[in-house]
C-alpha cells in the first residue's frame, strides 16, 4: 500500500473546496482501489464492506474511521476521475523511472494478452475494395497511390502519437494458443513490455482486433524513454522488418522468432539467440499473475479508460510485489 503514498501530488487534491466531501479523500480512495487488486475483491461493494469491518485496512488506506469511508457511488465517481486523468499510467511511469531508470537492463519482452469485457462490441465497417482493371495500364495513366502501412507511419511518430492513433473500442478477436486452438473473445488486448525480473515497464490497452505487432512500436519507444536496456524479445507475431530496424535505431538488438509465412525458408535464430529467447517467459508469467492474482481476469467496469485503469492498478501492484521479493532475496 505504500506505493501511492509516494505520489500524492499526482492525485486531484483541492484544499480550497467549499461544497461536497473533501477531495483529499481521493488519496485514500486510490489506495483502496489498489487494495482491491491485491486482496482480490470482486467489486466495489465487497471492498467497501471490508473497509468498514477491517480497521487495519482502513488505516493503511488512510481512512480515519468507518464513518469516513465513502459510499459506493462516491467510489465510482472517484474511479471515473482517476480513469479520466490517467492516474494509473502516471503512477506506474513514476515507479519505473524511480526504481529502474538508473539501471541497465538486459532483456525487455514484448507481448499481449486477451482481456475479456462485459460490454457490447462495436461493429467494424468493412473496407470496400474497388475492382481492379484487367490487363496492362494505358500509356500515361496514373498509378493509384499505395496506402502507407501503419508500422511505416509509426516510425516517424512519438510514443504519444502512436498510442493516440491505435484503436481502443471494444470488439471481437481470436488468437491461436500454445496448443494450436484458436480462442475467441470480446473485449480488449493488454500490451506490455516486461524485463527479466518480471517488472512491467510499459502497459497499454487497445482493441482486441489490433494485431500484436501494431503496438510493439509504442512499447519499444516508450520503454526506451523510461529505461536503458539491450535486447528486444518477441515471438513470431512481431516478425516485421520495420520493428527490427526501429529496435536497432534505438541501440537495441532485436531477437524475434522468425515467422514462416507461406512456407518460405527463413533464417533460423542463432544458438546464442535461442538461449536469450528463453527469457521471454517473464512476460508470460506476468500476464498469468495479472489475471490469476490481481483481477485481470475479472473485470466489472466498462469502457476503455476504466478497464485500462483497472489493469494498471494490477500492474502497479505486481511492480511493488516484485520490489518486495527482490528486497527479501537481497
Amino acid at each position: 500500500m505504500y506505493v501511492l503514498l509516494s505520489f500524492r501530488k499526482k492525485l486531484p487534491v483541492n484544499s480550497c473546496q467549499w461544497l461536497g466531501r473533501p477531495l483529499k479523500e481521493r488519496e485514500a480512495v486510490a489506495r483502496a482501489f489498489l487494495a482491491k487488486s491485491i486482496m482480490k475483491y470482486r467489486d466495489t461493494k465487497q471492498l467497501r464492506l471490508n473497509l468498514l469491518s477491517n480497521q487495519n485496512l482502513r488505516m493503511i488506506c488512510g481512512f480515519d474511521s468507518s464513518n469516513s469511508v465513502p459510499s459506493e457511488s462516491s467510489f465510482s465517481r472517484a474511479f471515473k476521475e482517476f480513469a479520466t486523468t490517467n492516474l494509473g499510467e502516471v503512477v506506474h511511469k513514476a515507479m519505473v523511472e524511480q526504481h529502474l531508470g538508473s539501471q541497465l537492463l538486459g532483456h525487455v519482452n514484448h507481448d499481449s494478452t486477451a482481456i475479456k469485457a462485459r460490454e457490447k462490441p462495436v461493429k467494424r465497417l468493412k473496407k470496400v475494395k474497388l475492382p481492379k482493371k484487367r490487363g496492362r495500364r494505358k500509356k500515361g495513366e496514373e498509378v493509384p497511390p499505395v496506402e502507407p502501412k501503419r508500422l511505416d507511419i509509426q516510425r516517424n511518430q512519438t510514443p504519444e502519437e502512436i498510442l493516440a492513433a491505435l484503436p481502443k473500442e471494444c470488439d471481437r478477436s481470436g488468437k491461436k494458443g500454445s496448443k494450436g486452438d484458436t480462442e475467441y473473445w470480446r473485449g480488449y488486448k493488454f500490451h506490455c513490455a516486461v524485463n527479466d525480473n518480471g517488472f512491467p515497464i510499459v502497459g497499454a490497452t487497445t482493441s482486441a482486433s489490433l494485431h500484436d505487432s501494431q503496438a510493439m512500436m509504442y512499447t519499444m519507444k516508450e520503454a526506451s524513454s523510461r529505461v536503458s536496456y539491450l535486447y528486444d524479445l518477441a515471438d513470431a507475431a512481431y516478425d516485421a522488418h520495420q520493428l527490427k530496424e526501429q529496435s536497432r535505431e534505438l541501440c537495441h538488438i532485436p531477437i524475434i522468432d522468425p515467422n514462416h509465412r507461406g512456407g518460405k525458408n527463413t533464417v533460423p535464430m542463432a544458438p546464442h539467440e535461442k538461449e536469450r529467447y528463453k527469457e521471454r517467459t517473464a512476460v508470460e508469467r506476468f500476464f498469468s499473475r495479472l489475471k490469476d492474482e490481481f483481477g485481470g481476469d475479472h473485470i466489472m467496469v466498462k469502457g476503455h479508460a476504466k478497464i485500462s485503469l483497472h489493469l494498471m492498478f494490477g500492474t502497479i501492484a505486481i511492480f511493488a510485489d516484485q520490489l518486495i521479493r527482490l528486497a527479501l532475496i537481497e
